[in-house]
């Protein structure tokens, strides 16, 4: 678990995969007003009601069992989530084969996991339930207080939260701490960057993966092709792509409507980049081929987020400061802004100097300088406190600033550019080569999950 007391705001690959871990948990529905379980004609709540009825097993995962009401269950919250970001609901019998599918490979990663002797510490799991209170603006009591009355039981809530966290610690060493980049796969990124120099774009989009079994036969390899194209033709019909996404999909994103957020082109699967390059705002791809199966793509927006730095001869740095004050069960969100505005007053009154202020309120570690970050490179920070830096100009202030680390004031010291290292480059240029890599190597680590997992499927009606 990274340690965010020392992970400060600097963009470490560790802290972004914690980071999306916290964000799967919370987009489960885990604090949310719609999550409240809805009253049936006696009074009764549907939870309460379905304790009522017999219990059944629905799917037999290696040694473990999937009861009806643990899928019931799911299936409510995810249902709310779904609703919650406007995407229209599939049929009942559709969302609950798709929800059955995905909690059996979550099933066979926590099984993997127990057996590779991999375990999250209660205070390593105390420290993330925390920083989700934190995250929606709510101390532990009333962030506990909000679950119980949502029908969601702590206890259960701090299990859940537990087995993503293993399932993330599993990944980490069964996949991402397993690629390895070569230099020659440098030695061509930045030549294909030092060729075609361009501003870096960010793309927003959704995705739908009709997946191929492992060790398909070309007769299971046509029929997923056919499978995918005729999920083509539904959403290029006008049929909504979130929705079939949630239907269809086998990606780990299919229960979120398929999207997979921001991501710079360097930063995606090559199949992925080369495909929306001139797909516009709206646009669906055709169908992509890889190893792991059949991709289907839209393209949900674009934005220009400035020079990529692999490649470049020369790029701009920033030398900036910072105040950061943390959001924790002493200090809400608006009690961190409000400190923040006020200090920002005391500076725009010539009162005080910033790097007096950092030194005696900010919670970072560069407060002992004054808040001084030194000269900084783009993709340093976190996108959050980087869009607000670059449009800074020298000696302005900015307004308070979000990000995941707390709230921050962002002060602009000067500008520079200036020639980028040949060791830096090729830094750079690794860790997007490594980024493009990690989401391949998921995809084809979880088929392997399930297609090597015994399944046993108990109710045909499922």
């Amino acid at each position: 678990m990274i340690d965010y007391q020392t992970m400060l705001l600097f963009n470490i690959k560790s802290g972004r995969l914690a980071a999306a871990v916290l964000g799967l948990a919370i987009g489960m529905g885990a604090v949310s007003g719609s999550m409240a379980q809805p009253a049936n004609p006696n009074g009764q709540s549907t939870r309460q009601a379905d304790a009522k009825r017999v219990d059944a097993i629905i799917a037999v995962v290696n040694s473990e069992v999937i009861t009806r009401n643990e899928l019931r269950d799911r299936l409510l919250m995810i249902q709310n989530r779904l609703k919650s970001q406007g995407v229209a609901l599939p049929s009942q019998a559709q969302l609950m084969k798709q929800l059955l599918e995905r909690m059996i490979v979550e099933r066979a990663q926590i099984q993997m996991a127990k057996e590779a002797g991999l375990r999250v510490e209660d205070s390593a799991l105390d420290r993330t339930v925390a920083h989700m209170a934190e995250q929606n603006k709510l101390s532990l009591p009333e962030f506990r207080k909000q679950l119980e009355k949502d029908g969601i039981p702590f206890a259960r809530f701090r299990e859940d939260i537990r087995n993503e966290l293993t399932m993330q610690r599993l990944r980490e060493k069964e996949v991402i701490n397993k690629i390895q980049i070569t230099d020659s796969e440098v030695d061509n990124f930045l030549a294909s960057e030092s060729a075609s120099p361009q501003d870096q774009e960010e793309v927003r989009l959704a995705h739908i993966l009709i997946r191929i079994p492992e060790s398909a036969t070309p007769e299971q390899i046509a029929a997923r092709r056919s499978r995918a194209e005729e999920v083509l033709r539904i959403v290029q019909s006008g049929g909504d792509f979130q929705q079939n996404a949630a239907v269809y999909s086998d990606s780990g994103e299919a229960l979120k409507g398929g999207e997979i957020g921001w991501r710079s082109k360097d930063r995606l699967p090559q199949l992925f980049s080369d495909a929306v390059k001139d797909t516009k705002t709206g646009e669906v791809t055709p169908i992509l081929k890889s190893a792991n199966g059949f991709h289907i793509l839209k393209v949900l927006e674009k934005r220009q987020t400035g020079p990529s730095l692999p490649g470049a001869a020369s790029v701009q740095q920033t030398h900036a400061r910072h105040i950061l004050i943390k959001v924790n069960q002493l200090v809400s969100a608006e009690d961190a802004r409000r400190k923040l505005l006020d200090l920002k007053q005391r500076m725009d009154n010539k009162a005080a100097k910033f790097e007096d202020l950092a030194l005696l309120f900010s919670n970072d570690l560069s407060a002992s300088k004054g808040g001084d970050l030194g000269w900084i490179y783009p993709g340093d920070t976190v996108p959050e406190f980087e869009r607000a830096m670059t449009a800074l100009q020298p000696g302005e202030i900015s307004e308070p600033v979000e990000s995941p680390f707390g709230f921050h004031l962002i002060q602009v010291v000067e500008r520079k550019t200036d020639s980028v290292s040949k060791e830096r480059q090729r830094m750079a240029a690794r860790q997007k080569l490594r980024e493009r890599k990690i989401e391949e190597a998921t995809e084809e680590w979880l088929r392997q999950v399930r297609d090597r997992a015994y399944v046993e499927y108990r109710l045909e009606d499922r």
